[in-house]
């Protein structure tokens, strides 16, 4: 017995150490190169590599299709999984496994696909043709903001969804069905019962939107096009750093130690709505 014991402790003291090594290596290590490299020469021009008009284009384009999706997908996300988990219908399996599509397809093929429907020779670019020449505008898709955002929502789609079908189905519907025998309408149910249950999944999942929004690069490179209006975060940490320069390329590493501090920041207030959110259940 006395054996066995010491045997699971090596066992244990092994594991914990191969485990620390390898997020050392692979996590640490990597995102603390980013810092040092950031500031190789001195705080005033990492300071100044902020400071600069493309990324400053950069951050407020990758802020607004963060929010842009982020928004989109808070609505659809609590409507599919309402939709999916309080109502049998045909083809219920169906769109269960469409919300999934983003997780398993590349996200430059989804950008290519925004490009074959709403470029020159996509089938909606005579529709969009239509509607500028009806309202007098220039409304663009490809290579432009909106292609940006649609990119964005479209990597980050199931993230929010995914997170909330799990808890209403552990719910169930015997409290809204109670509630609605009393006769309390669909929005009341569904704010006094439905969401404070879904709460810390719905915050949960908004995180991990905002963060995965955040780091995209794949989809919105295949539909950004000009530096300085339409280039993201990472996109401008690309072309940085292939510019080739020192200069250009410890700027790149200070531009990307921008993300590095905002992911920082997202995982924090992960693990604190998570401890918050297995705090609430073991109370009950």
């Amino acid at each position: 017995m006395e054996q066995k014991t010491k045997s699971e402790k090596i066992t244990r003291v092994v594991l914990i150490t191969i485990s620390v090594l390898f997020v050392f290596l692979m996590l640490v290590m990597p995102l603390a190169s980013v810092i040092v490299n950031s500031l190789k020469k001195g705080f005033a021009f990492y300071m100044e590599s902020l400071g600069t008009k493309t990324v400053i284009s950069a951050l407020q384009v990758t802020l607004l299709a963060t929010v842009v999706a982020l928004v989109v997908n808070t609505i659809f996300g609590l409507f599919a999984s309402w939709l999916l988990t309080k109502f049998s219908f045909r083809g219920k399996q169906l769109l269960a496994t469409l919300i999934d599509i983003p997780f398993s397809i590349s996200p430059v093929i989804a950008g290519l696909a925004f490009i074959m429907t709403f470029g020159r020779m996509g089938w909606a670019a005579p529709f969009v043709d239509r509607l500028n020449a009806m309202w007098g505008t220039d409304i663009k898709i490809v290579f432009a903001l909106p292609g940006v955002c649609l990119a964005t929502i479209f990597v980050t789609f199931p993230f929010i969804s995914r997170e909330i079908i799990p808890v209403l189905n552990a719910q169930g519907k015997d409290e809204e069905e109670a509630a609605a025998l009393m006769g309390a309408k669909g929005f009341s149910i569904f704010r006094r019962i439905t969401l404070p249950h879904i709460k810390w999944a719905l915050i949960y999942g908004m995180i991990l939107c905002t963060a995965r929004a955040l780091g995209e690069f794949g989809a919105v490179n295949a539909l950004s096009k000009t530096r300085g209006k339409t280039f993201t975060l990472p996109l401008e940490i690309d072309a940085l750093y292939l510019a080739g320069s020192a200069d250009a390329i410890t700027a790149a590493f200070a531009v990307s130690s921008l993300l590095v501090i905002i992911a920082i920041i997202v995982l924090i207030l992960r693990n604190i709505f998570e401890h918050k959110d297995t705090k609430n259940k073991n109370a009950r």
